[in-house]
């Protein structure tokens, strides 16, 4: 029961240092602009197509926000888990082990009683819970913004369904679920990445340049076959939650395809952590 207790205590002081920093509150506030920023554009465009008598002719996009505040967390979510996301996750995580290594305090959490195992699993879950955290605040900008914005009303899906206001906030509530989940799987990849090195900027850049590479093979029609195996293909399944039934298939796929990068990943940085010697 020590042991157990003890655990929490040392889970909940990361997590107060991980969402006291400034830093990563910085982060947070800019997340939550971007929908800000994205309602107010999407407000002057259909404003602006109103006035000159070409609002019938409204892009997907701005149609589709402009018609219901909800959309809006659709499409913050859309826009900001193909990079803005991944980034500040990978801060968080990547930052994790070299973080302690190269300013000398791992040595004195390995000397006491936590062990190596149950360190990293502290560290893995400090970045689980600010990925979530992430995912909710970018969607609670935008519910708060498109509902300051643009009407409320029944929502229309991708599917050409309409659902009521409150089956569209379920939807939401999913979705932010789901990319809570993907960011947890690019935070084991940095984690591990964290452990083979005392410099956090390289973990950090390293995970954010493999997102980048990914995005760019995707894009290679040659390359299609390999589109299952990289992470972000998964990232923006969500958008089975805007489909009538949910595309419930689709999304547990992803989820399983997320769940495989955080074995292998969190495999690959439990090995390296606790056989790796501490000089720092």
């Amino acid at each position: 029961m020590r042991r157990f207790g003890s655990f929490w205590r040392l889970l909940g002081s990361e997590l107060g240092l991980t969402f006291r920093r400034p830093r990563n509150l910085v982060m947070l506030a800019v997340l939550a602009s971007v929908p800000v920023i994205l309602g107010v554009a999407l407000r002057l465009v259909t404003d602006d197509m109103d006035a000159s008598g070409r609002g019938g002719g409204m892009g997907g996009l701005v149609a589709s926000v402009a018609g219901n505040s909800l959309m809006l967390a659709f499409a913050s979510l859309s826009f900001l888990v193909v990079l803005l996301m991944p980034v500040a996750v990978s801060v968080v995580a990547g930052d994790a082990i070299a973080g302690e290594a190269g300013g000398g305090t791992l040595r004195y959490l390995l000397a006491a009683p936590a062990g190596r195992t149950r360190l990293l699993t502290v560290k893995y879950l400090n970045a689980v819970v600010f990925s979530f955290a992430i995912a909710a605040v970018v969607a609670l900008s935008a519910l708060v913004t498109g509902l300051a914005l643009f009407p409320v009303g029944p929502v229309t899906l991708l599917s050409g369904t309409t659902v009521s206001v409150a089956d569209g906030l379920l939807r939401v509530l999913i979705s932010v679920g789901y990319v809570g989940a993907g960011m947890a799987a690019l935070a084991a990849v940095a984690l591990a990445l964290s452990t083979f090195t005392e410099v956090p900027i390289g973990a950090i850049a390293g995970t954010v340049v493999l997102v980048i590479v990914a995005q760019v093979l995707r894009a290679v029609p040659q390359l299609e076959a390999i589109n299952p195996y990289l992470l972000p293909t998964w990232l923006t399944r969500f958008d089975g939650a805007l489909r009538d039934p949910v595309d419930l298939g689709a999304m547990r796929d992803g989820l399983l395809a997320f769940g495989a990068y955080i074995l292998l990943f969190g495999s690959v940085a439990w090995a390296r952590f606790t056989g790796k010697d501490i000089t720092s």
